[in-house]
């Protein structure tokens, strides 16, 4: 699997997805971040916004709601058999990892995570749900939030990378920036690993060889 991980929207460094979209051009939009947030115009524009992004590109974008398949995980692997790119909006990180494990979405990346063929892609929230710990982030993004039932939060990432990524470090003109130093003190004093991004810079890895990190400063 390759990883395409940026702090906010595409990034600067969109030579993977150029080349991807070359042979893969459907892309799954996954906008369950944003759950946090009610349904409604405002929430449908910001999701479609994102996608113009992609449309720009050359991708054919089609939202995958992973509400739809809560506790039904074989109709969504059914569904997916047709899909390979994986486009993860931000939102609230906690909030997207509950709508991933109550959807199987989770077990399916961790499946294909050996399949070249497949590309996972996101940014802020959509990227530090991959690491293996979400402690850390709480200190931006409210845990409690539950807006399928009482579920436990779930302080475990997917896991596809040992580390934290941290969107929006050093970068102004993201109202969340002044917070991400909080979260690094918090990694540092309880030896987690992370890599900080400045919004606009991207992490890309190969799962299956020798990762390339574009941008980031690793701890």
């Amino acid at each position: 699997m390759k990883l395409y991980l940026s702090s906010y929207r595409l990034g600067n460094n969109i030579e993977l997805l150029k080349e991807w979209v070359k042979n893969n051009k459907k892309m799954l939009v996954i906008p369950n971040a944003l759950d946090v947030f009610a349904d409604g115009e405002r929430k449908s524009n910001g999701i479609n916004d994102k996608c113009e992004d992609l449309h720009k590109l050359g991708f054919e974008t089609e939202i995958l709601d992973l509400r739809k398949y809560f506790n039904n995980k074989n109709e969504l692997r059914d569904y997916l058999k047709n899909y390979n790119s994986f486009y993860v909006l931000g939102g609230n990180v906690f909030v997207l990892r509950q709508a991933m494990k109550l959807s199987g979405f989770d077990k399916y990346l961790l499946e294909k995570s050996n399949n070249p063929n497949y590309l996972y892609s996101g940014f802020s929230a959509g990227i530090c749900v991959l690491a293996k710990d979400l402690h850390g982030i709480h200190l931006v993004d409210d845990e409690t939030q539950k807006p399928y039932g009482d579920n436990d939060i779930v302080w475990q990432g997917v896991g596809l990378i040992d580390y934290m990524p941290v969107p929006h470090f050093d970068s102004p003109n993201h109202p969340e920036s002044h917070l991400m130093n909080g979260v690094v003190d918090y990694l540092q004093k309880n030896n987690l690993r992370y890599k900080t991004l400045k919004d606009g810079e991207v992490i890309v890895e190969d799962l299956m060889a020798k990762s390339i990190n574009l941008g980031e400063r690793e701890i």
